[in-house]
């Protein structure tokens, strides 16, 4: 079990450290003219908007870009530890370079925006506003959802790039997703986040 949870942690740290990274980013006064919705303020016939105010370009783009400049870091960290660097499953079927890296972690900042779009949809509709879950006895539904959305993008990522085991699928997609929650507890109590979900 240790053993498994190392390979996942390894593989998807810097998505971890991408999406925190992200975060602070949306927050900060640059790049302003990239902080517009991304449905462009459109509503549908239902008189709801598409997606709503937080899902921005600047947000987009900005998990694209610090997705794929994660990777390169953890690449170069994991070359000081080898033995950390045989855990990572990108590794076992490509080489620990930053051209290699930047891509994956372009894909894999990709995946993670673009795997939270159909939810916030789904949330549009429910009537549940932008940056808030569900206040009702599908809360706990909605809470996982939110976590699990992104990292179902990231584990496809992952399965189409190299074989991975479907404990290991799922893996990524749960365990992820706890640790999602956790890093969210974390940016909240900073004030990064408005709400601890």
């Amino acid at each position: 079990m240790a053993r498994f949870l190392l390979t996942l942690y390894i593989t998807l740290m810097a998505v971890i450290f991408a999406g925190v990274a992200n975060m602070v980013f949306c927050k900060l006064p640059i790049a302003r003219r990239f902080t517009i919705p991304m449905d462009g303020g459109k509503t549908l016939s239902d008189g709801k908007r598409l997606f709503g105010e937080n899902k921005t370009w600047k947000g987009f783009i900005g998990m694209m870009i610090l997705g794929s400049l994660s990777q390169i870091i953890w690449g170069l960290c994991l070359t000081i530890v080898p033995s950390l660097e045989q855990y990572n499953l990108f590794y076992a079927a490509y080489k620990n370079v930053w051209q290699t890296n930047s891509w994956i972690g372009l894909l894999l900042g990709f995946a993670y925006v673009l795997f939270e779009l159909p939810n916030s949809f789904m949330k549009r509709r429910l009537d549940i506003r932008p940056g808030k879950t569900a206040e009702n006895r599908w809360k706990w539904l909605f809470v996982f959802i939110d976590q699990a959305d992104s990292l179902l993008g990231c584990a496809l990522v992952v399965a189409l790039l190299v074989p991975i085991t479907w404990q290991q699928f799922l893996g990524i997609i749960l365990v992820g997703s706890g640790t999602h929650i956790i890093v969210n507890q974390v940016l909240f109590r900073f004030h990064l986040r408005k709400n601890p979900f």
